[in-house]
């Protein structure tokens, strides 16, 4: 049984008959997608499936040539209103794409200081709670290079954080990852789904959706084959290719 679409007034993430072509390639086709305000999406599929470009569409780090897409009530056109929904989309990517000169508070410091204009000490004050959240407060005047991946990768989410974002979009964020450190970031993903984030997670974490997911989407060839809530999706998929691809991956 698939979740009702959401009422409009509740919804984050609204995507309508959305394309997306890197010249002759089609790299989303008709999309339709609404996400409600505190939900969390988990997007699957295999390589090339389209679900990065899809995440990545949304704050428009790839425009699209057909379709809208409205985010928190915005809708983007040809680049418009791209500053405002940034600034309230917070990104989590494969790399963790820290500044190596500057240390851990600093990284999370930089982005409030700049775009939001707050001061050093209220963006001081605010990265040294988001590090907490994520559980390495200590790191804080350590250089990025001084760090495990897992931890470099908790404080990727901790500077999304300080930008106190509406929606999170997450790009497989445990993929660049040693094995042993992949709990700590699902962890801190965890505590963030609890406390009602909105969240966009593309990823093979399996064991991840169906925690913490309302919603599983798989995608293929760029389109959204099958939504499901995490017990149907896993237990009963209606698609083959959503059974093939789930066959490949539990063994």
């Amino acid at each position: 049984m698939t979740k009702a679409a959401p009422e409009t007034a509740d919804i984050a993430v609204a995507m309508r008959d959305v394309d997306k072509w890197y010249d002759s390639y089609h790299a989303l086709n008709a999309i339709n997608l609404s996400v409600a305000r505190g939900e969390r999406i988990v997007v699957c599929g295999p390589s090339g499936s389209g679900k990065s470009t899809l995440i990545r569409c949304i704050n428009q780090l790839e425009t699209i040539q057909s379709g809208t897409i409205t985010v928190d009530g915005i809708e983007l056109s040809s680049g418009s209103n791209v500053e405002k929904i940034r600034r309230d989309v917070g990104m989590v990517f494969q790399q963790f794409n820290l500044f190596p000169h500057m240390t851990v508070l600093e990284n999370c410091m930089l982005a409030p200081t700049l775009v939001r204009g707050v001061s050093k000490a209220e963006a001081e004050a605010t990265a040294r709670r988001y590090l907490e959240r994520v559980r390495i407060p200590e790191q804080a005047d350590k250089y990025p290079a001084q760090l495990s991946g897992g931890q470099q990768q908790r404080v990727a989410i901790a500077r999304a954080l300080c930008m106190n974002p509406k929606i999170m979009l997450f790009d497989e964020p445990t993929s660049a990852l040693d094995p042993e450190m992949v709990n700590e970031v699902l962890d801190t993903m965890i505590d963030l789904a609890r406390e009602g984030m909105t969240m966009l997670v593309v990823t093979h974490e399996m064991g991840f959706a169906r925690k913490v997911a309302d919603r599983v989407i798989f995608m293929d060839k760029g389109e959204i084959v099958e939504i499901g809530e995490p017990e149907s999706f896993f237990s009963n998929p209606q698609n083959e290719r959503t059974k093939t691809f789930l066959g490949q991956i539990s063994h």
